[in-house]
């Protein structure tokens, strides 16, 4: 009999099917769904499927007597009951590893769109605009890039910096052994040094509202700050004054306060670009994270150390 498994996020068909073949599935990716499925199923569900924004609570471990295995589908899990589930000898993984480049890509994406103001010219040319009554945009290439987060997606951060030819920086709790880059010991003193900002740093109580008022000035007017962490790490109220004052000269977010709703702060601004928490979402992202998923379990339930635990 195969092991049941809850699953709390959205998956294509191609991934479900994958899943299916190794366990009894109960897809339950939405709030009422995941209520309905642990009242009917919680006695028997062996392992739950989830991510970092969705979460597992202590009350819904609590409800599932045989739960061993929680994995967050990403590299991300600040809102697992981590401490509740580890008190309950409960396995803990996730997808570490498994979308660092795509979300690295997609942070110079999103920078390289408001730096250069890609969305605008892109209007503009729509509309018949031609350069001659635009304003020239700065180069990206040879500026100072500065990284809050220099784990595995920060490094292949840098690595994309450094094929522009910049300058790296960072900040970590502690200096990263064997980093060539520049460590700042605050966000502080960094976003002052830095041309760019980019934030790749766990979400969590511990970072939340770490990038605020006080960064985005160091920042300065002529600096652009990118976060494709967690949109708790970004105060957005702090930001919107920035953006419209004119405190930093614009913003690339994939991450955002209050998900899936966009924020209505910045809807309006021309100098912020939004993408809907998309940087880990690729073809080749999704198909390797379910693939360490599937592993993972597979060496749980034949008594085996995990790959990637948490």
């Amino acid at each position: 009999m195969k092991p049941s498994l809850l699953v709390l996020i959205h998956l294509n068909d191609a991934s479900r099917a994958s899943i299916e073949a190794a366990f009894d599935v109960i897809y339950a990716p939405d709030a009422a769904a995941r209520s309905a499925a642990i009242d009917a199923h919680g006695e028997t569900i062996r392992a739950v499927l989830t991510n970092g924004t969705t979460g597992l609570t202590a009350a819904e471990i609590d409800r599932m007597p045989q739960l061993e295995l929680v994995s967050a589908l990403g590299a991300g899990y600040e809102n697992l009951a981590v401490d509740h589930a580890r008190s309950r000898d409960i396995v803990l993984v996730n997808g570490a590893g498994t979308n660092d480049d795509c979300v690295a890509d997609h942070a110079f994406a999103l920078l390289l769109a408001v730096v250069r103001d890609v969305p605008q010219l892109d209007q503009a040319t729509r509309e018949g605009v031609w350069r001659d009554t635009l304003p020239m945009r700065p180069n990206v290439s040879g500026k100072r890039l500065g990284i809050v987060g220099l784990g595995n997606i920060g490094s292949k951060v840098a690595r994309r910096g450094v094929g522009f030819d910049m300058e790296i920086g960072y900040h970590n709790r502690k200096p990263r052994e064997g980093s060539p880059h520049k460590y700042f010991d605050n966000v502080e003193a960094l976003a002052r040094w830095s041309d760019f900002l980019v934030v790749a740093t766990p979400g969590g109580a511990d970072t939340r509202h770490l990038i605020g008022q006080t960064v985005l000035g160091a920042l300065g007017p002529q600096g652009f700050v990118v976060n494709v962490s967690r949109g708790s790490v970004l105060d957005t109220a702090a930001l919107a004054q920035a953006l419209t004052a004119g405190t930093i000269g614009g913003a690339g977010l994939d991450v955002y306060e209050g998900e899936p709703n966009p924020p209505e702060a910045l809807l309006k601004l021309r100098n912020v670009v939004l993408t809907p928490h998309v940087g880990g979402r690729s073809p080749e992202a999704i198909t390797a994270s379910v693939d360490n998923f599937l592993s993972n379990a597979s060496r749980h339930f034949a008594g085996e150390a995990v790959l990637t635990p948490i």
